[in-house]
């Protein structure tokens, strides 16, 4: 069997790693090749951009290190029994991609995962030495995240947050159950340990002292991800799940991967349609835990079966849910009550609160800030407009859902 070549690998390890979901570049340090001499800028929020010719904006490098893998996790198309077409990088060859690809303006930076080779440390050890040879030996400032081992050594950990802007560690799925049954070889307390002990590294080199300036330690903070659809937990539980991962390990992300198997003799599980619309609900919600002041428990208070509603989005769902809570004035209301109105953004709430401070608003003028108002109709109060007996008509949500298919018509 003839050796493959680069395109080759590349094609394969690059599909392979479509799988990974935590690849967002917010929260780096701000860099300026310009300044510090290499190559490669990020902006103060870590989201740099690169195009291409036709105009599509072009972020990360995402490939794997390989798609070996010694274990063999149910949910996994790179799992050992799986039948697969396998590929292995060379560090070399990593570190040349990722340089060439930024040179030609394809790229802003590198998301580096991998199948387990042989053991933990020394996959591990290959993926810091990638992000050591861009930094120090190529001087590339751009973005790097990097998906950590929970088995790998914390001596290779430390290393990997000296480079990486990001490290993330993944707790697979929702529930140690589902961990054991469908990734029996990965322990659940292991990968908590190692979220444990990032968090508590990164609060380390984020202190001051006497002697030292602030250390530069994945200045991006972590995430994780979480397989969905692989297991029967509900969405509730999975919110749940995340709620405490936020709480416990400051979290920048939990990144949501809805399980969608490639049909294949080794898998053991049965196949369904991908779950997306699952997927982005939750995403969804976990915005209002993050931004919206929801608590978790009560974006499904409730619900029948604790799952999220596919046909409308959440915070839609829980208005619907609270319809006592409504209609809000939008020239009264504080900012907290606002954010919980169906079809109010933060920025629309901030354009809203700074509109007020001069004028009373009209139904029109917030029509105007947020471009749309069919859902907003039924639960607010303006200058010149109560929604009247609106907010309580049974077939409402319905009337909603139809306003909005017809909008996304045109």
């Amino acid at each position: 069997m003839s050796a493959l070549t680069i395109r080759e690998k590349l094609a394969i390890l690059s599909d392979a790693a479509k799988y990974d979901a935590s690849c967002a570049s917010s929260g780096a340090a701000k860099k300026d090749s310009l300044k510090s001499g290499g190559i490669g800028s990020t902006e103060g929020m870590g989201i740099c951009h690169s195009y291409a010719p036709d105009g599509r904006c072009i972020s990360l490098l995402k490939v794997l290190l390989t798609n070996f893998c010694i274990y063999d996790c149910s949910y996994c198309i790179n799992r050992s029994s799986s039948n697969v077409r396998r590929a292995r990088f060379s560090i070399d060859e990593v570190v040349k991609l990722t340089m060439d690809f930024y040179r030609r303006n394809y790229i802003e930076g590198l998301f580096l995962s991998s199948g387990v080779i042989r053991s933990p440390d020394e996959t591990m050890g290959e993926m810091v030495e990638v992000a050591r040879k861009l930094r120090l030996e190529e001087k590339f400032s751009g973005y790097i995240h990097l998906k950590t081992i929970p088995e790998a050594s914390t001596e290779l950990i430390e290393k990997a947050g000296l480079y990486a802007d990001r490290l993330s560690i993944n707790v697979e799925l929702p529930t140690d159950e589902g961990v054991k049954r469908l990734a029996p070889e990965k322990k659940p307390e292991t990968i908590r340990l190692s979220m444990a002990k990032l968090r508590r590294k990164m609060e380390e080199k984020a202190e001051p002292t006497l002697t030292k300036k602030h250390e530069r330690f994945a200045p991006g903070g972590q995430s994780t991800q979480m397989i969905i659809g692989a297991d029967k937990t509900s969405d509730d539980g999975i919110l749940h799940t995340s709620a405490r991962l936020y709480g416990s390990y400051h979290l920048r992300r939990v990144y949501y991967s809805a399980f969608s198997p490639i049909p294949d003799s080794s898998s053991s599980l049965p196949l369904q349609k991908p779950p997306l619309m699952r997927e982005h609900r939750l995403y969804q919600a976990d915005w209002l835990m993050r931004f919206y002041g929801f608590s978790q428990p009560e974006i499904l208070a409730g619900s029948r079966d604790g799952m999220l509603d596919l046909t409308i989005d959440p915070k839609l769902a829980w208005a619907l849910r609270n319809r006592g809570r409504f209609p809000v004035d939008v020239n009264r209301a504080d900012r907290e009550v606002l954010l919980r109105v169906p079809g109010l953004g933060a920025k629309v709430v901030a354009k809203i609160l700074e509109t007020r401070r001069h004028r009373r608003l009209r139904l029109e003028d917030v029509g105007r800030l947020c471009h749309s108002i069919a859902k907003l109709r039924p639960f607010i109060v303006a200058e010149g407009w109560s929604p009247g007996a609106l907010t309580d008509k049974a077939g409402l949500r319905g009337k909603i859902v139809q306003s909005c298919e017809q909008l996304a018509l045109f």
